[in-house]
């Protein structure tokens, strides 16, 4: 599971880099916005991922919901945190959002292993 977090970061680094290196200014500014977004505001960065990962999830975006994931794990969401977002988002999405609360569950996984 650590080569599939590897990979995952690498191909996303990778085409974010050809799609940006396009020049189009509206992808430009929506890739600025959502950085700009997650930024430290009122509210925190940690609180900010959080929101995001439960969105994701109700969006059912592997790629968004691995990606928060990673920015949860960075930002020092424990595992019980992660388990209430989990249950956030399938109160508000419905069961329709179970396969994907496995994957994240696996991938929140791996990625506190490699802490070790």
């Amino acid at each position: 599971m650590a080569d599939e977090i590897k990979a995952f970061n690498e191909y996303r680094e990778k085409m974010n880099e050809v799609i940006l290196g396009k020049q189009n200014k509206v992808i430009n500014r929506l890739f600025n916005l959502d950085t700009n977004t997650y930024m430290e505001g009122a509210l925190s960065t940690k609180v900010k991922e959080m929101l995001g990962l439960v969105s994701s999830m109700v969006l059912r975006c592997d790629d968004c919901i691995k990606y928060h994931l990673g920015k949860c794990h960075e930002q020092g969401v424990t595992t019980e945190e992660m388990y209430e977002i989990f249950a956030v988002a399938n109160i508000v999405g419905g069961t329709i959002v179970i396969p994907h609360t496995r994957r994240a569950a696996e991938y929140w996984e791996a990625l506190l292993a490699q802490e070790s």
